[in-house]
């Protein structure tokens, strides 16, 4: 059985700890599932992981869905939330809720993920009825990062702290089992996690929150484009990737791969009659 919003909401009130990693294909969420992480998001960070945008602002519902079908294959225990992309849920209630469907009926996840706190809790509390379990996510949301002007540390002033603990109890209120709270101070986001009845998860909001969100990608040092400082890298898939590719590409243009080891044998006198004779030439008709 996959793991469920009502272990996830257990696993605040028995102080337990919370991982969540992103994958965005069927191999990395294999071997994130082994690990027995419980929570699986299919972010729009794959915008700039894998499809090498600027932002998440270009991803589209068809590349969400797409790669949530892999890591949904991928993964047999945690459950898979789909984030839900830039403007898929703002225009009206009945587009959010038919795009969180579509996750749910053809990606196979088992929850979504919306920024935004008080403006979207309507949305929320429609998805939550209609049955799909949904994840909040306040602080520094990546879809409105023209509106920030970069990415900024959120919640900094009385008046911003104060607006992102009404965003989190607005979630809440609406039904959503859990937060992730990005780029806040850390006294504020553990104010908000003693506030909260739900579980918060921090991006880049200290060690108070109730559980932890990486971006794989920067957890493995496989993504060089920059390193958040919220990240930190527990080894460097890129530079060991490069050497291996390096080593690979070195020993071809030697004649040193593939050998015997990477080959397949045959009895070569069942080769005899065929090397005597002429190659039959091809004729086009």
């Amino acid at each position: 059985m996959r793991t469920n919003i009502n272990q996830i909401k257990e696993m605040k009130q028995k102080g337990e700890r919370i991982t969540m990693l992103t994958a965005y294909d069927y191999t990395t969420a294999q071997i994130i599932d082994a690990v027995g992480i419980p929570l699986i998001l299919v972010g729009d960070s794959l915008g700039m992981v894998v499809l090498g945008y600027e932002s998440t602002i270009p991803v589209t519902m068809d590349d969400m869905i797409h790669h949530t079908k892999a890591v949904v294959r991928g993964a047999k225990n945690a459950m898979i939330i789909g984030d839900m992309p830039f403007m898929t849920y703002t225009v009206s209630e009945e587009e959010a809720l038919r795009n969180a469907a579509r996750f749910i009926q053809e990606g196979g996840a088992q929850a979504i993920k919306l920024e935004g706190g008080v403006t979207v809790a309507a949305t929320v509390k429609r998805i939550v009825e209609c049955g799909i379990p949904v994840m909040g996510h306040i602080g520094l949301t990546p879809q409105s990062i023209h509106q920030f002007g970069g990415f900024r540390v959120q919640g900094k002033t009385p008046a911003a702290a104060a607006k992102l603990i009404r965003d989190a109890q607005a979630l809440e209120e609406a039904g959503a089992f859990s937060v992730v709270l990005e780029t806040v101070p850390a006294p504020l986001a553990k104010l908000i996690t003693q506030r909260l009845h739900i579980p918060t998860i921090g991006i880049g909001a200290g060690p108070d929150c109730d559980g932890q969100v990486q971006v794989v990608h920067d957890i493995l040092g496989s993504y060089t484009d920059f390193v958040p400082k919220h990240a930190k890298q527990y080894t460097h898939l890129a530079s060991i990737m490069s050497s291996a590719i390096a080593e690979y590409f070195a020993e071809v243009k030697a004649g040193q791969f593939p050998t015997a080891q990477q080959s397949f044998a045959m009895d070569e006198s069942l080769l005899a009659g065929l090397t005597r004779q002429p190659a039959t030439p091809i004729h086009e008709k």
